[in-house]
């Protein structure tokens, strides 16, 4: 699901003006982004708990000469956390709910890169 698909959802179940509905889903986006960025623990209840986490220092392997040891420098991370909800909806998903989900999600996005078919419009030769 893609922000705009969240838009059209709520501007459909609300009656709003999709505009309207993207301005708050950006603003609310943009302030947790914010908070995140901060170093502040973001909490939406039933949903989730965004929160930035530091990865400890860690020797990497360079693939292309790993006899050489590449120090990896501890770095902050966000880590998000499921809501207990969002979690026990997840767990009652079968592996072939996910398999499909994931090829309607595929065959979606294929479908909006694809620029229309220009052969349609095309006019056919005349045969004398």
């Amino acid at each position: 699901m893609t922000k705009r698909d969240l838009v059209v959802r709520i501007s459909e179940e609300t009656g709003m003006v999709q505009q309207n509905v993207l301005d708050i889903v950006q603003r609310t986006l943009d302030q947790i982004a914010e908070a995140v960025s901060k170093g502040t623990k973001v909490e939406l209840r039933n949903f989730g708990v965004f929160e930035v986490k530091v990865r400890k220092a860690r020797v990497g392997r360079n693939p292309n000469s790993p006899a050489a040891d590449v120090p990896i420098p501890p770095r902050a991370v966000v880590k998000f956390k499921p809501g207990k909800e969002m979690r026990e909806a997840v767990i009652k998903l079968t592996p072939q709910q996910v398999a499909e989900a994931e090829a309607k999600a595929q065959s979606q996005a294929k479908d909006e890169a694809e620029p229309p078919n220009s052969s349609s419009s095309r006019v056919a030769p005349r045969v004398p």
